[in-house]
């Protein structure tokens, strides 16, 4: 279903999701003009487990156009919200807000320390021990580089891990995590060349990561997103083609992302349909959220044991 049929504005993109309280969900996307257009800001919705509510503006930055939402509900029951603005990438301000709540209200924007954006693209994790792990990356002309920045704190600070040795062909960013059966931190990442998902392994618990390594799964260099269910799969969410945001597919693994097997098709049509998001709710169902031709942004649920043949 579509999260809105009309909107008060023309383009969006980037969605993220999170299971707020028991059986609801909060979707965050940027919209605006266009990517990049100084009025794009970002909008949130709310799903009650039948309707979508209005989308509402939850960030902005007057003057410049905000980028890729996080939505995030800690282990401690804060619910997290962090943002992006500036004209692009190597120029970020990352931005802020927290609701004790549940996204009733949220207290005022705050501005992160410069270079730090919190999660990227996709969602953080968090450890047992309370750890949260927020993959992260640099962007600039030739550098492309995946970090995970660490927080003991609840998200109030962060410590950055060394930089993925990532080999001198790829170019990677906005990782995705999950913790593999033996407690190693499992990073998927978008690469630019060659055009398929990457692979690291932290043995540290996010301190340092091993050289990406190629995965069998071919990417556009587009988003993705991953979580590890409570039956103790892995679910990608991504593109399975080098050149186009088209399809959009779930692969799952059972061996903690070493291999993959595509086991359903949620976009074929020509268009785009990128820049996803995974997470698994407290009933089991996969809920996932994703740009539609970049103009709506839909959601779908499915039920992981029928993927599991």
């Amino acid at each position: 279903m579509f999260i809105f049929e009309k909107a008060p504005f023309p383009s969006c993109h980037a969605s993220t999701l999170v299971e707020h309280e028991p059986g609801k969900l909060m979707a965050a996307w940027f919209g605006g003009k266009a990517e990049g257009a100084k009025d794009v800001q970002i909008w949130s919705s709310l799903f009650d487990g039948k309707t979508w509510s209005e989308p509402k503006v939850i960030g902005t930055e007057p003057g410049q156009p905000c980028f890729n939402p996080v939505l995030f509900k800690s282990a401690k029951g804060t619910l997290h919200f962090w943002y992006k603005a500036g004209p692009k990438p190597d120029n970020w301000t990352g931005f802020s807000r927290t609701s004790m709540d549940n996204g009733k209200t949220w207290s005022k924007v705050e501005m992160m320390p410069a270079g730090f954006f919190g999660p990227v693209r996709a969602k953080p994790i968090s450890l047992a021990n309370g750890t949260i792990l927020a993959g992260t990356s640099i962007e600039s002309y030739r550098n492309w580089t995946p970090y995970v920045d660490r927080s003991t704190d609840d998200g109030k600070t962060w410590k950055r891990s060394t930089p993925f040795p990532v080999p001198e062909k790829f170019n990677q960013i906005q990782p995705a995590l999950f913790e593999a059966k033996n407690g190693h931190i499992i990073a998927l990442m978008r690469s630019s060349n060659p055009r398929v998902i990457c692979r690291s392994e932290s043995k540290d618990g996010g301190e340092t990561f091993s050289p990406a390594e190629e995965t069998t799964l071919p990417n556009p260099s587009a988003g993705i997103d991953c979580v590890k269910t409570t039956e103790g799969d892995v679910f990608l969410i991504y593109n399975p083609s080098p050149l186009l945001r088209t399809p959009l597919s779930l692969a799952r693994s059972t061996d903690d992302g070493k291999t993959w097997k595509k086991v359903i098709d949620l976009e074929t049509e020509p268009g785009e349909y990128s820049y996803p998001a995974l997470i698994q709710s407290s009933v089991g169902t996969l809920e996932m959220t994703y740009t539609w031709k970049r103009t709506h942004i839909k959601h779908q649920s499915l039920d992981p044991k029928k993927l599991r043949n």
